[in-house]
């Protein structure tokens, strides 16, 4: 409803005084706080997430209606892992995603085709946590781009099986939004205008941002994106709802080692919850301390700093003994920290770049352990030990029972106990021979009778 104020006559002074500051000119009002009304991008996406997920650990992809979705298309992409964790296949990329890597969806067909120092590379630093925690992953960082601006953003990150033969997560669909953090001239400039505005003037808790993407409330530093269980009748089955989680600020593209270092900790704390339940998260783990070690090669300086730091010195005979320590913890169990030293021993002797170790441990025949036990035989190969190898006991039985001469079947005698054991040998050719009869050993009778008779 409107009011008129003002110094009006023939009112005998009922109703409320003037203020001659009300009618003050020149001084524009506080802009009136957005978006709060917690329709953020993330909780729509989250709560979209739910209503999909019936009565499963994870919804199905097909439920997931990509390119008819408005409010999360032009900020979302979709990761498909059906070939593997370190180059997920790109499914569906939104507009705006694809305008802030200065490409099109149709220039990126997996994660390997996303400029470097764009907002979508930043993806490759959180997806693993979700595949560690087997929920929703919500995060929020900052990065420096390729033209030197400071931008913040914030996504979330969630799961979903291929289809209903699969309890698994085959694919991940992400929604994230930005917004670049005005430089120091627009920054000053915004902050005099607040100035002029405000009376009193209020502490200033944070720098102005310019506005984010799909424009939702500002938030300070140390908020939290507040993912809510979405709300279901009371009648209805209870649903055991996947928690959200969240992961940790990523690093830049031109990381020090430190960063390199401190990415690979993430990765291991996260296989380490995760273990029994991935070994894909152990893998990429390895993988990341194996990309760390070929950053310790280029920067030898810095690497020697970090083991002193840390306590640690480089040995010889065992130069990944102390990467691996600083990765996983000079107190993580002795002999896994030496199964991963030794597979990047493997990795070194295999030549495998960047990013390659998790893909090769993967598709190793055994596995971690299988490429283990392969360094370790080349190793015994190397020092000449590999001709030495004892027999196993039952090598040694066969080579004995070998050089016992066969004879035929009829060579038994018909004296002797009704029933007897005998020992046969199938020859190359198709014969049967005889090698010997055992005799006057019960035990041993009672035990083979036992045998064939159940």
């Amino acid at each position: 409803m409107d009011s008129l104020r003002g110094d009006f006559g023939g009112h005998s002074g009922h109703g409320d005084s003037y203020d001659p500051a009300e009618d003050e000119i020149g001084h524009d009002a506080p802009p009136a706080v957005i978006g709060t009304d917690e329709r953020r991008l993330q909780v729509r996406a989250y709560n979209h997430w739910a209503s999909l997920l019936q009565d499963r650990t994870f919804p199905v992809i097909a439920d997931l209606a990509t390119g008819s979705l408005p409010d999360f298309d032009p900020f979302s992409v979709l990761l498909d892992f059906s070939k593997g964790l370190e180059d997920p296949a790109i499914r569906y990329l939104g507009s705006a995603l694809a305008d802030e890597c200065g490409a099109t969806a149709a220039d990126i067909r997996t994660l390997s085709d996303v400029p470097s120092r764009s907002l979508l590379s930043r993806i490759t630093d959180h997806y693993m946590q979700i595949h560690a925690n087997q929920a929703p992953i919500g995060f929020e960082a900052e990065f420096v781009n390729t033209l030197g601006r400071t931008i913040l953003y914030r996504g979330i990150l969630l799961p979903f099986s291929g289809g209903l033969d699969s309890n698994g997560i085959d694919l991940i669909y992400g929604v994230i939004n930005w917004k670049e953090l005005a430089d120091q001239q627009t920054t000053e400039a915004l902050l005099a205008e607040i100035d002029r505005a405000l009376e009193p003037r209020t502490h200033r808790e944070a720098d102005q941002l310019t506005d984010w993407a799909d424009g939702p409330a500002d938030f300070g530093h140390g908020d939290v994106l507040e993912l809510t269980v979405p709300y279901h009748d009371d009648s209805e089955p209870s649903i055991d709802w996947p928690e959200p989680v969240f992961g940790s600020d990523a690093g830049g593209d031109d990381q020090s080692l430190a960063d390199c270092l401190a990415a690979a900790r993430e990765l291991a704390q996260a296989a380490q919850g995760s273990e029994d339940r991935s070994r894909q998260a152990l893998y990429a783990a390895i993988g990341r301390a194996w990309d760390f070690a070929l950053a310790a090669q280029e920067q030898p300086e810095d690497f020697r700093e970090l083991l002193e730091d840390a306590g640690l010195t480089m040995q010889e005979r065992a130069p990944f003994t102390p990467i691996v320590k600083l990765v996983f913890g000079a107190d993580y169990d002795k002999t896994r920290l030496t199964e991963y030293a030794s597979a990047m021993s493997h990795a070194q002797r295999q030549g495998i770049g960047r990013g390659g170790l998790a893909a090769f441990l993967s598709q190793a025949p055994g596995g971690l352990k299988g490429v283990v036990q392969a360094e370790r035989r080349l190793r015994r190969e190397e020092s000449g030990k590999a001709g030495t190898r004892r027999d196993s006991p039952r090598e040694a039985l066969v080579r004995r029972l070998r050089e016992i001469a066969p004879q035929p079947l009829g060579a038994i005698t018909g004296d002797g106990d009704e029933f007897a054991l005998v020992l046969v040998r199938r020859m190359t050719d198709g014969q049967v021979l005889l090698v010997g009869e055992v005799a006057d050993d019960e035990p041993l009778f009672e035990r083979a009778a036992k045998r064939l008779v159940g």
